[in-house]
């Protein structure tokens, strides 16, 4: 045996006519309260290693997790720890306060139970709320998850630059809404990424490899931060009040979000399809869109008041989201050329 950096090796041995064994270290087999004639199972990776792991063992992070809060913490920082808890993977989460839980606390906990993908109220008490995950570890393919992202933040990019164009607050508040639905796409993401970090097996069960995995997250994270700035545009309706754009900064504004919203587009589409050739086009696309702001800018400097500000703000999202849509492409690039290697090791 050598062991080197908490690597134990092992010489392969051959009995019978076909059969190769090799033996386990003796600490790893008594930690996990294994014994003779206990099954092993073993998943295959990407890269040509073999993760072994208990038949019937506990997952990793499978235990309840207590989250000790008061009745006095803010309610934005209750609902961002409940957040952070639920992407960490516990299936049980105890939220607890030293004595009884007052009304808004509460509220905060079952608000987070019904936007979040898979938390229920599983049992409440004077002092406590227990939150189960139901949903298990692989409901939803990660690739079907980012594509549904795509579909929704384009309807915002849509939706958001018409509401501006035609001052209708119904739409503006609609778009607001819908980053809700985004944001619990993007949690989810994280969760199940999360999950198969720590757990070979959960990662064995959506399919991807650990590369594929960290690609998604951040393909999640640029398409949730494009919502937010749809929003941020939705809210100019509210800003202008009965002001009106001028007609043609609002064609021009038009123009940059719809070769904004097609880059991203494409984007998606080259990381899909590993098309190198196809990103580098989004990002030479992108790339004149700096000096079409500074077009526009120009004509905002006659401008004053609620107005000059509300148009900053919709010039300032149209551009930021059309960097994220350089940065998907950018991603797209990068997993084409990490398969693409992958690919010729394994061979």
């Amino acid at each position: 045996m050598r062991s080197n950096g908490g690597f134990h090796g092992r010489r392969i041995q051959k009995t019978g006519g076909s059969t190769f064994i090799v033996s386990l270290p003796k600490t790893w087999v008594t930690e996990r309260g294994l014994h003779a004639g206990d099954v092993l199972q073993f998943s295959p990776r990407s890269d040509g290693s073999l993760t072994v792991f208990a038949e019937g063992g506990a997952r990793a992070g499978a235990a309840k997790r207590r989250v000790e809060v008061t009745n006095d913490i803010p309610e934005d920082h209750l609902f961002r720890l409940l957040v952070a808890e639920y992407i960490a993977g516990a299936p049980l989460l105890e939220i607890h306060t030293p004595n009884r839980m007052n009304a808004r606390t509460r509220d905060v906990v079952r608000n987070f139970a019904q936007r979040m993908i898979g938390p229920e109220i599983l049992e409440e008490t004077a002092d406590s709320v227990i939150l189960q995950d139901v949903i298990g570890p692989n409901p939803l393919p990660i690739p079907s998850v980012i594509r549904r992202m795509h579909q929704m933040v384009r309807a915002m990019q849509i939706d958001a630059m018409a509401a501006f164009r035609d001052q209708d607050s119904a739409i503006a508040r609609d778009v607001v809404e819908r980053d809700w639905e985004v944001d619990r796409l993007h949690w989810f993401v994280g969760k199940q990424v999360t999950t198969a970090l720590r757990d070979a097996r959960a990662l064995t069960s959506i399919g991807l490899s650990l590369p594929e995995c960290m690609t998604f997250l951040q393909a999640s994270r640029v398409l949730e931060r494009i919502a937010d700035h749809g929003v941020r545009i939705a809210s100019t309706v509210d800003m202008l009040g009965r002001e009106r754009p001028p007609e043609g900064l609002v064609q021009e504004l038009e123009r940059l979000a719809t070769a904004s919203a097609h880059g991203l587009s494409e984007a998606l589409e080259a990381l899909e399809e590993k098309d190198v050739g196809r990103a580098n086009a989004v990002l030479d696309q992108i790339a004149s869109i700096p000096r079409e702001r500074e077009k526009i800018l120009h004509q905002l400097s006659s401008k004053r008041g609620r107005l000059a500000v509300a148009l900053a703000y919709v010039l300032e999202s149209v551009e930021r989201s059309a960097l994220y849509a350089a940065d998907m492409a950018e991603i797209a690039i990068n997993h084409a050329i990490e398969e693409s290697t992958a690919a010729r090791t394994a061979a």
